[in-house]
């Protein structure tokens, strides 16, 4: 058994309560169910067929003829004469009066008053008197009570079974879907726990294809795989076990069925696992593909590049295509068709069993035997043709697992509940180099301190490290040498949860979530109050944004914030991070995409929120940071130049170059 499958029993086992309760109520319905075959085979041999039990003659009977009394041998108390012993024998769809023994019973043929009974090589000739169908009748008639009562009780048992079967299925099926609710809820879990890297390196369209459409199927396998597979095995234990009851001999030829549908199931499971795990890999690049080209369509048709993209599309589409026809036709080869040429081919086997017993190849066995058997293996057929049915399923589900199971084996930084003191943000690298990369340093020998309260500007050329300090700072990114410290803690001594919770960071490119613009702001943390949040919006600059709005703090957020402009969005995470108060607020180029006139309204929430705060800046606008009370400028990862704006212009550097060219860039887009 693969990791996946014991995996996938580990959840059932979690429930294993409601879903023991779900096999009791089946084993109990299935049991009500299978009784069924019995009493009408009990119903015709003994009450129908019944009446060509031999009958003996009495003073007083149970039935008149002619005359005489006779009652049914098999109720006599106490042994009778031979030649007391009469026959009653149907051929066709008359019956006939044997005043005599019966040797044997065989193929029957009535002729000139006299009755022929043969059995291969053995002949009996008996004389024998036509009945009316009123004197038939009269042997019948006692019958009947006992016939009403069994009919009854095949009624019972037939709403007993329905009853039973109601709470199996609602047990198993809630069982089920427990077990894929916490499932999903372990997966979700874990994708919070992911370092940012693996992010970095996964598609998002193929993380979403696991936890969505991979954790679908498996839903299908508890849902409607176990429920199937479980009740078909309750039922063939239920089927088997009656074959024994009424013959081991039929029992033992039914089950050579097993050791057949084994080696079925493993042919099987071993092409459809190949086919299986292509097409939910496509599936997954396809959900990929999807989610790249929503984020990027303006680019796309910006550019004309709609049929290139649908080509691209296309070709995984086939390959998709291509691996679920190979499936369907494994599926039409070994399903329907090969279980129904066993069912024909056992019926073949039947009819030769039971019809050349009368010529003397098979075995005699009575009719309600026969009817018992026919009706059990077409009851048997059912439940295997609900496995055969649910293999696909099964491996389509299998596969899905182990790629969920890939997913969750992830290493990822569990959450706890550990909380540190509230930092006073005294932030220190020390001679910190990071490579995201082997041996490719992004940063290399960073050395500075950003005291509480202060705020520390980096500026620097695309590509020179500014986000990569920020990164490592937040512990994103973990880096190679050196040591960060926090209030004289290393960082790596704490757990990334601790760290972050004393942090705030506010990006170029706001991210909001799907909900209000209350929501947003407190990130759904109970502890933080409605007036908090008001006073929060405010205090950025954001009162003239509530006050536009019909909803105010309750007005809905699309997805990514689409319905606000670019500087909305931007006080919004402003004020995000004043209300969570966090000690050292990072700004990565939070101004970047701000036209002018909101510029100054950011400017003061800025002040607003960075004060009494250690507070970095990843400047884009250099106007923006002159009030820093340092400026690190980076260059292919090293600090070239530090300190305020005035002590960097006064050097006349690399600072100055930058601020100059700027300056004159915006009194070029001025005149």
């Amino acid at each position: 058994m693969k990791d996946a499958d014991k995996r996938l029993i580990k959840y059932a086992v979690q429930f294993k309560r409601t879903i023991l309760l779900a096999l009791f109520f089946l084993a109990i319905a299935a049991a009500a169910e299978l009784t069924g075959p019995f009493i009408a085979k009990t119903m015709i041999d003994n009450h129908i067929i019944g009446i060509e039990q031999p009958w003996v003659e009495v003073e007083e009977g149970d039935v008149s003829y002619k005359g005489r009394e006779f009652v049914r041998s098999d109720r006599m108390e106490a042994d009778w004469q031979a030649d007391r012993e009469v026959n009653l024998l149907q051929v066709g769809l008359t019956y006939y009066f044997i005043d005599s023994p019966v040797e044997f019973d065989g193929e029957r043929n009535y002729e000139n008053h006299e009755m022929t009974i043969t059995r291969g090589d053995d002949s009996a000739v008996y004389e024998a008197a036509p009945m009316t169908q009123a004197e038939i009748y009269s042997f019948f008639q006692q019958e009947i009570p006992y016939l009403l009562l069994l009919m009854g009780g095949y009624l019972l048992l037939i709403l007993i079974s329905s009853v039973f079967h109601y709470y199996q299925s609602f047990w198993l099926q809630t069982s089920a879907n427990r077990i894929i609710k916490k499932m999903r809820e372990d997966v979700f879990a874990k994708v919070h726990e992911l370092p940012v890297q693996y992010f970095d390196s996964m598609p998002t369209g193929k993380i979403v294809s696991r936890i969505t459409n991979d954790t679908e199927a498996i839903r299908e396998l508890y849902v409607r795989v176990l429920a199937t597979f479980f009740t078909s095995l309750v039922y063939m234990a239920g089927i088997f076990t009656a074959l024994f009851i009424l013959d081991s001999r039929l029992a033992l030829a039914a089950l050579t069925i097993i050791p057949v549908l084994i080696v079925w199931m493993t042919l099987y499971r071993k092409y459809a696992g190949k086919y299986n795990r292509v097409i939910r890999e496509k599936l997954s690049d396809i959900n990929g593909k999807i989610n790249e080209n929503i984020q990027g369509m303006p680019i796309i048709q910006a550019f004309g590049r709609e049929k290139e993209i649908t080509g691209e599309f296309e070709k995984l589409n086939q390959e998709h295509f291509k691996y679920n026809n190979k499936l369907l036709t494994l599926n039409a080869m070994t399903s329907f068709n090969l279980l129904n040429f066993f069912r024909n081919a056992g019926f073949v086997a039947l009819i030769w069993y039971f019809g050349g017993g009368s010529i003397g190849v098979g075995m005699v066995f009575s009719l309600g035997v026969v009817y018992a058997f026919v009706d059990y293996i077409n009851r048997l057929f059912e439940p295997l043709n609900g496995i055969v049915n649910q293999l696909a399923q099964l491996e389509e589900a299998r596969i899905a697992g182990e790629r969920v199971f890939n997913l969750m084996d992830e290493t990822g930084i569990p959450l706890t509940e550990e909380r540190r003191p509230r930092f006073k943000g005294e932030v220190e690298f020390k001679d910190v180099s990071f490579a995201y990369e082997k041996d490719q340093y992004v940063l290399k020998n960073i050395s500075f301190s950003a005291s509480q309260g202060e705020t520390t500007a980096f500026v620097g050329h695309t590509g020179s490290g500014k986000s990569s300090i920020m990164n490592i700072l937040f512990r994103f990114y973990d880096h190679q040498a050196g040591e960060i410290t926090v209030d004289g803690v290393d960082i790596h001594s704490m757990t990334k949860q601790e760290l972050r919770e004393h942090m705030a960071i506010v990006l170029q490119d706001p991210f909001l979530f799907t909900g209000t613009i209350a929501s947003n702001v407190s990130m759904n943390d109970p502890s933080i109050s409605r007036g908090q949040i008001i006073d929060a919006l405010r205090k950025v600059g954001a009162g003239n944004m509530l006050d536009s709005l019909p909803g105010g703090i309750d007005e809905e957020v699309k997805e990514k914030g689409s319905t606000l402009s670019a500087g909305q969005r931007q006080l919004i995470s402003f004020a995000r991070a004043l209300v969570f108060n966090p000690p050292i607020l990072i700004l990565d180029e939070a101004t970047a995409n701000i036209d002018t006139e909101t510029e100054e309204v950011i400017q003061k929430a800025l002040e607003v929120v960075k004060e009494g705060r250690t507070t970095f800046v990843i400047a884009h606008r250099l106007s923006t940071i002159r009030q820093a009370n340092q400026i690190m400028v980076l260059n292919r990862g090293e600090i070239v130049e530090r300190g305020s704006h005035d002590e960097l212009m006064d050097v006349k550097g690399r600072y100055y170059n930058m601020y100059q060219l700027q300056k004159g860039a915006i009194r070029e887009s001025a005149g």
